[in-house]
């Protein structure tokens, strides 16, 4: 956190460069709580699979190639454990440590395709409020992002509906905002690993919906006759 928090202050290469010793004891500390984060998410769910390390985590160095922004690196460290490495598709259990404070926990993705999102709203919308009971086991300090929600229920859906506020997203993510002093906490790895086991039967409902999606691509193009 402390060689984050300078970075951010200082992102340049010659700086970088002169602190590249206390950049490879942070990447080490990350590395080691990726592993006990593995342990124990493998405790509560084997979907997972085995991973290592560099399907979890990402690089530091930034893409600019695209970019307004040409520092040269991100000022945050994060951590994706889900499902077949991080580029698989799939959603899954997030951390993410700040040079600014804005740390992150997450469950699911920053991004829902429309084809999952169309299903996931009929698998609620048809569910009898089985997403609603999903929601209210999770534990205390993560709630629903709904930034980007559309104002009113999409078409072919009741705007009566129950589950109407649920319909409105256009991404279904779990996220919490942890101080400094949960940052902190020796049991920094046990406390996560708690808090993502809460949140595994919403990931299972988004992962069913992408499973469900893919299935159905599949079977569309080998019907085609080329």
């Amino acid at each position: 956190m402390d060689f984050l928090r300078e970075l951010s202050l200082n992102n340049e290469k010659p700086w970088f460069e002169a602190h590249k010793q206390e950049y490879l004891l942070a990447k080490a500390t990350v590395s080691s709580l990726t592993l006990k984060l593995l342990e124990g998410i493998h405790e509560f769910d084997d979907t997972i699979g085995p991973l290592t390390v560099s399907d979890c985590t990402y690089r530091i160095y930034r893409d600019l190639r695209f970019s307004k922004d040409k520092s040269p690196y991100k000022t945050h460290m994060g951590i994706f454990i889900t499902r077949g490495g991080k580029k698989s598709g799939y959603s899954g259990y997030y951390f993410h440590i700040d040079g600014s404070g804005n740390h992150l926990i997450a469950i699911g993705n920053y991004y829902t395709e429309p084809r999952v999102l169309k299903t996931l709203r009929e698998d609620i919308e048809l569910g009898g409020g089985d997403f609603r009971r999903i929601i209210e086991g999770l534990d205390p300090c993560l709630e629903l992002e709904t930034e980007g929600s559309l104002k009113n229920v999409p078409k072919g859906f009741p705007a009566d509906s129950p589950d109407a506020g649920f319909l409105k997203f256009k991404n279904f993510c779990l996220v919490g905002s942890p101080d400094e002093k949960f940052m902190l906490d020796p049991g920094l790895a046990g406390r996560l690993a708690s808090i993502f086991k809460t949140g595994k039967p919403f990931l299972d409902y988004v992962n069913r919906a992408i499973d469900y999606c893919r299935e159905e691509k599949k079977e569309y193009f080998s019907s085609l006759d080329f």
